[in-house]
């Protein structure tokens, strides 16, 4: 726009004053058709300023109403980051005030039976792999595999919730071959290898299903 404008003034300044007449009245006639008034002539550099100067207010105010892109798609980042955060601290809210928990299969069972039955495997699991060179250290395990058993059974041996799970199932067959040796051999009998792996194969199908 601003090069047409520069043509005409150009043209209308170099030309013979007759022409000149015609030219104006040409312009005269567009003018009137289109209301658009040529502005004074100025010198080509105040052109190029004021054009420079109407872009970089138009930048400006663009940007201070929010029209940026950049800007757009931070707001948008930033509040689809607050969105997911806010996720997670309800979910997180939500888990912990949840009395049931999901096993690894995917069953839905009560978390206190879940953390009973994780304890036996574990401590059961460290007794019957000690050593019994360092008598001490076996008597720790042994004893803590002897607490969990019983808070274990105290708080879930037959309770309807979970007496069908195949975890509960597997850990009972598990305490029951352990007992059933003891009972047989004496609390002081060192277990058989047998009778142990028996026991172990029993914790790790308990495992699958916790």
């Amino acid at each position: 726009m601003a090069i047409i404008l520069a043509a005409n003034m150009c043209s209308i300044t170099s030309s013979k004053p007759a022409h000149g007449i015609k030219t104006f009245d040409f312009v005269d006639k567009e003018q009137s058709r289109s209301n658009i008034a040529l502005p004074p002539s100025e010198p080509s550099s105040s052109r190029r300023q004021l054009i420079v100067d109407v872009g970089t207010s138009l930048v400006t105010t663009a940007c201070q109403c929010g029209f940026s892109p950049s800007m757009v798609w931070a707001e948008e980042k930033s509040s689809d980051k607050e969105d997911d955060d806010n996720k997670g601290i309800v979910g997180a809210i939500t888990s912990l005030f949840d009395p049931n928990e999901k096993t690894k299969k995917g069953k839905v069972l009560p978390k206190a039976y879940l953390k009973s039955a994780r304890e036996v495997v574990k401590t059961l699991r460290e007794s019957l792999n000690e050593p019994p060179d360092d008598i001490a250290k076996f008597r720790r395990t042994a004893d803590a595999a002897k607490e969990s058993i019983r808070e274990y059974l105290g708080s879930w041996r037959g309770k309807q919730i979970v007496v069908q799970e195949e975890s509960y199932v597997m850990l009972e067959k598990a305490i029951r071959s352990l007992a059933s040796f003891y009972s047989k051999a004496g609390p002081s009998a060192p277990l058989p290898e047998e009778v142990k792996s028996e026991i172990l194969d029993y914790l790790n199908i308990t495992e699958e299903f916790l």
